[in-house]
């Protein structure tokens, strides 16, 4: 097992676009930032990454946080509806068998 806790910290949108905000007009290293932020470096660098995308600064084809929503809604509406079909399925394989008695 590793010492990576299976529950990560939850920070505020407020406090991720703060803390952004202190990497970009400081002028200091995300790693300094993090560290004076106490948080880790690398979820702070994420954040600037994806800061980036949303200001259309990011690498082609990178994801905005609208984009990463909407695929994690469509993805979502995705899986409800293969289940729904799967349900119908048998529903349907239920009453044909039925219906041949």
């Amino acid at each position: 097992m590793g010492s990576k806790s299976n529950r990560s910290k939850r920070y505020s949108e407020e406090f991720k676009r703060d803390a952004v905000a202190l990497v970009r007009s400081s002028g200091r290293t995300v790693t300094e930032v993090a560290r004076d932020l106490g948080v880790s470096a690398e979820g702070l660098r994420n954040w600037v990454r994806q800061d980036q995308a949303d200001r259309g600064q990011g690498a082609p084809g990178e994801l905005t946080t609208a984009e990463r929503e909407e695929l994690r809604r469509l993805r979502r509406l995705a899986r409800e509806q293969a289940e729904t079909i799967e349900v119908l399925r048998k529903a349907a394989v239920f009453f044909a068998k039925e219906s041949d008695r």
